[in-house]
């Protein structure tokens, strides 16, 4: 008989960028190196050559997809292993932007399959922290075509077609594959993809790495791009007090708030899926029927979808952020 399955942690895997910064150390406890720009913290990842390892209990050492060729729906829900197998079919992870990242879309999935054989990206992103000016691009706008951005990129006028919006803390964006977009300086953010890692930049603010300038990918974007207007991507939302308080929800994942200061038991019987908890502030116990487990501030973890029913016990109070696939 195997072992019971049990809320599992992941070595975070730190990515250098050119843009990083060190609100992964100073805000979210990350064992960073100081002396380089940390950009991105992928917290659970399938992503071929990044693939997320258990730090926690007996199955210690194993990878993700090596779990889901064992456990099967057990761990991630019957009908998401039908879909995905032992692909893991989300990226979770925050990224800290110290200045501009590139001026970006993402394919959506027929493209993406078409042309890499992989899932598009579709995300969301919830703003942890940010300086008082901080700002992201965040689509056009006002209507373009193919004709007039592509003489914006060749004159330099390219940020005369772009939508900024302001950000504070704990604003929430969708962000449907197709829509350009870049997240700004001084932010810190969670987000939550699809699992890709096709990103095709079509700006990077005159930037230079290593003495050249970063590849941009014209052709691709300009095939992947909407090119309608400003739209409203940021999202309105309420939240209760020790409940789950719904934030976005998509065919690729469903994403909630839970802030508690007090106890809340969560019953998942009603759907078929695992369920990640991502914790940005505070830190609570985890219990389930047959343990408990501390999550910390910085911390995520998978619950399997066996797991049903789960008591949080706050330790002080404590922000989640809840994601699963409905």
């Amino acid at each position: 008989m195997m072992n019971t399955l049990y809320p599992l942690k992941f070595k975070p895997i730190f990515k250098e960028k050119i843009w990083g910064g060190q609100k992964l150390g100073t805000i979210l406890n990350k064992k960073i190196n100081k002396k380089k720009k940390i950009g991105e913290s992928w917290e659970i990842s399938s992503v071929k050559g990044n693939i997320s390892v258990v730090k926690n209990g007996f199955l210690k050492g194993n990878n993700i997809q090596e779990l889901i060729e064992v456990y099967m729906g057990d761990l991630i829900g019957e009908k998401v292993y039908l879909k995905f197998g032992i692909e893991f079919p989300l990226l979770v992870k925050y990224i800290d932007a110290n200045e501009f990242l590139s001026v970006q879309v993402h394919p959506d999935d027929d493209m993406a399959m078409r042309l890499h054989q992989a899932y598009g990206k579709t995300e969301m992103w919830y703003i942890i922290d940010s300086d008082t000016d901080s700002k992201i691009v965040i689509g056009f706008n006002r209507n373009v075509n193919k004709t007039e951005l592509m003489k914006c990129i060749e004159n330099d006028t390219l940020t005369e077609l772009l939508h900024f919006e302001n950000v504070e803390p704990a604003d929430v964006f969708y962000i449907p594959a197709g829509l350009i977009h870049a997240t700004g300086a001084g932010i810190l953010l969670a987000e939550i993809q699809q699992t890709s890692d096709i990103t095709y930049r079509i700006y990077d603010w005159g930037r230079m790495e290593n003495g050249k300038r970063r590849e941009l990918h014209y052709e691709l974007a300009m095939e992947a791009i909407n090119y309608s207007g400003k739209d409203i991507y940021r999202i309105d939302y309420q939240t209760i007090m020790n409940n789950s308080s719904k934030i976005t929800e998509c065919r690729y994942f469903t994403t909630s708030l839970i802030n508690i200061n007090n106890s809340l038991i969560r019953n998942y019987e009603n759907i078929d899926t695992f369920v990640i908890y991502l914790c940005i502030s505070g830190s609570c116990n985890i219990i389930y029927d047959s343990g408990s487990v501390i999550m910390q501030n910085g911390e995520t973890i998978l619950i399997p979808a066996t797991i049903k029913i789960l008591k949080l016990v706050p330790l002080s109070e404590t922000r989640i952020l809840e994601v699963f696939i409905a």
